[in-house]
């Protein structure tokens, strides 16, 4: 039976890109980089990215930094991706524009993506005029730890493979750069597993001891410290890193770091498609309802915020008309379409509902119960209704729900399967 360090072993050699991919996306991003800076004025293009941390996955992201010099542009910062959008022009064919804090640019050559962003070039997180100015900060800070990178791929792997992985609106997970802050805060992944298995909510971690002895909650903002997990970025010491987790996740982390522990396997680092695990897994007597979304066209961001409302929509619409699932969940892969899995037990509900109303003290209420109500009755100082269900299976209801507006706002269309 493999220990656990020959299982993190393993999966080092696995999750390594591939040589050949890995020469050939560095040679693109040089040349690249090398005609950005082809008689530039002004600005500087560097690798950026977790390719220039050295924390990158089997595959990873390409992104180039364009920097531009502090004192010529740090009145200009509204303009800087209109500028650089004027180079780029001059110097490749096609390029994409996407929205975002400050725009930055796409270029596809083949199956690779390269992203190109604007950044002020700064020397502290205090000049940034924009989130995005402090990012080779970031890249700088990682890069000091580079002999740890090894735990941060771990970190990183694992939350990729448990849907733990992303800071965006939608996900509300870990960020790379605070996988990589934990993995060297705590010295290894398996350090960091065995810590985060007995963490408690609002636990702090604070790499740099900038708050060493110090109650961090008295002298941060409290908006920022409203996630169960608080993680003082170590290059901008009022800035929880790892402000957009939400319990969820973090439960999701612990409970996994726990499981892992207990029976340590290559499993927890490989990502299996959700339906796998909902059909996989199925209790007897249950029926699984899949719901598959068209997503929007449009910054992912945005477009995963609103199927992410249409999760929850459903969601609430099952609890609301009495159905308690066993088990839900969603994903959404960033390409394709989105997939919301809801899994109940096969009974229908009653045919009828039985509705609490007021304390019959309370007479005025009372009355209005029963002009709302046709078949009333009292109970325990109460005055109830029995109303007859609208829709007894939740199949049902999900598919009364495709056409709603929330819905066809948000999606270009969905359709259900009941399995």
């Amino acid at each position: 039976m493999k220990n656990i360090n020959q299982i993190l072993n393993e999966i080092l050699e696995e999750i390594k890109p591939d040589k050949e991919y890995e020469q050939e996306i560095f040679k693109r991003l040089n040349a690249i980089i090398k005609k950005i800076n082809h008689k530039r004025k002004g600005f500087h293009a560097i690798l950026g990215g977790s390719g220039a941390k050295g924390t990158w996955l089997k595959v990873f992201d390409a992104d180039i930094f364009v920097l531009f010099d502090y004192n010529k542009y740090k009145d200009k910062s509204n303009e800087l991706s209109n500028i650089l959008e004027k180079a780029l022009k001059k110097k490749f064919r096609n390029i994409t524009r996407i929205h975002g804090s400050r725009d930055y640019f796409q270029i596809k050559e083949g199956n690779f993506t390269f992203e190109i962003v604007p950044i002020l070039k700064i020397k502290s997180a205090a000049q940034a005029k924009n989130i995005t100015d402090v990012s080779p900060l970031h890249s700088g800070w990682v890069g000091k730890h580079r002999k740890l990178a090894n735990e941060m791929k771990l970190t990183k792997q694992f939350c990729q493979a448990n849907n733990l992985y992303g800071a965006e609106s939608y996900i509300r997970g870990l960020s790379g750069y605070v996988c990589e802050i934990l993995a060297a805060y705590y010295g290894s992944f398996l350090n960091l597993i065995r810590n985060a298995a007995k963490w408690r909510e609002r636990e702090v971690i604070d790499i740099q001891k900038y708050y060493r002895g110090k109650d961090v909650f008295k002298i941060i903002n409290t908006s920022k410290l409203v996630s169960p997990l608080i993680v003082i970025d170590p290059v901008q010491k009022d800035r929880n890193a790892a402000a957009a987790l939400s319990i969820e996740k973090f439960e999701a982390f612990k409970s996994g770091a726990k499981e892992f522990l207990k029976t340590p396997s290559k499993e927890f680092f490989i990502k299996k498609p959700m339906s796998a695990e909902f059909l996989d897994e199925r209790p007897k007597n249950s029926r699984l309802i899949v719901a598959e979304a068209k997503p929007l066209e449009g910054k992912m961001d945005v477009v995963g915020s609103k199927l992410l409302k249409i999760y929850e929509f459903l969601r609430a619409e099952f609890e609301k008309n009495g159905f308690k699932p066993i088990k839900i969940g969603w994903e959404w892969g960033r390409k394709g379409n989105a997939f919301f899995y809801f899994l109940f037990d096969k009974k229908p509900l009653p045919r009828n509902v039985e509705i609490e109303g007021p304390p019959l003290k309370f007479k005025e209420h009372a009355e209005n119960f029963k002009k709302i109500h046709k078949k009333t009755f009292e109970k325990s100082g109460k005055i109830f209704a029995i109303n007859p269900r609208r829709f007894i299976t939740p199949e049902a209801l999900i598919k009364s729900l495709v056409n709603h507006k929330l819905i066809k706002e948000r999606s270009k269309s969905m359709k259900i399967d009941i399995l």
